[in-house]
């Protein structure tokens, strides 16, 4: 059984769109990074950095003691070591997978990431800071749609390189891109998008989001609860 420590952000769908792809069970072990969960002294036991995801592994494949695994592209070629799928075996086309995969973990996630904060979350508009991370967003989206020029998947055939770079796409409205200037990306993102796994991954995301706001806000209302019976009494 795979435990996933997990909240719904890019980096997160990654794992669950491959458990869903390979039908992998697992389990989901929230980690609120909005209230701080990510600092726990706990979670920083199997994620050194405080971020998700991280997993740990109850059955690994050499037996033993359980295994854990933080940072996303580490706990996908984990994953695909472990069940054999999505990552080819011959040295070439794996050479293949690997190196994209690594392109996402270096370059689109954490400039898209950049893109992110900058135009939606930083308390001050800076122009210099939102143009390069939009504008390299938009290099890194070239880049990918040249690759897929000539084939369907990043890789070839459909590998944990395309799971890692998906997620990161989902938000392009937000990273100030458009799918329609970049045909072959366009074509390769609706045909993840449609995959019943893909499809599994983001209703689960979404019926968690919903489980976490129906618990927030039961915890409000059990607050205001609380807060009415304790009053300073009046004289």
């Amino acid at each position: 059984m795979i435990e996933l420590y997990y909240w719904t952000t890019p980096n997160g769908h990654k794992i669950t769109m491959f458990l869903e792809e390979v039908s992998l069970p697992y389990t989901i072990v929230p980690v609120n990074i909005g209230a701080g969960d990510q600092f726990k002294p706990e979670f920083l036991k199997i994620s050194p950095n405080n971020r998700i995801p991280a997993i740990v592994d109850h059955e690994p494949a050499i037996g033993g003691e359980p295994i854990s695994v933080f940072e996303s592209g580490a706990i996908l070629l984990y994953l695909a070591e472990k069940t054999g799928k999505l990552i080819p075996t011959n040295l070439r086309d794996r050479v293949e997978v690997l190196q994209w995969l690594f392109w996402q973990m270096g370059g689109l996630g954490p400039m898209a990431g950049q893109n992110h904060h900058f135009s939606q979350y930083a308390p001050e508009k800076i122009d210099y800071a939102i143009n390069r991370y939009v504008n390299e967003t938009g290099r890194l989206y070239a880049v990918l749609d040249k690759r897929l020029a000539d084939r369907e998947f990043i890789a070839g055939d459909y590998s944990i390189a395309d799971i890692a770079s998906y997620p990161w796409i989902v938000p392009y409205e937000r990273q100030s891109q458009k799918l329609e200037n970049f045909p072959h990306l366009k074509r390769w993102f609706e045909t993840i998008q449609a995959r019943p796994a893909t499809i599994r991954a983001y209703e689960k995301a979404e019926a968690f989001k919903n489980q976490v706001l129906d618990v927030d806000k039961s915890r409000d209302l059990l607050f205001n609860q609380s807060a009415k019976t304790i009053q300073t009494p009046t004289t």
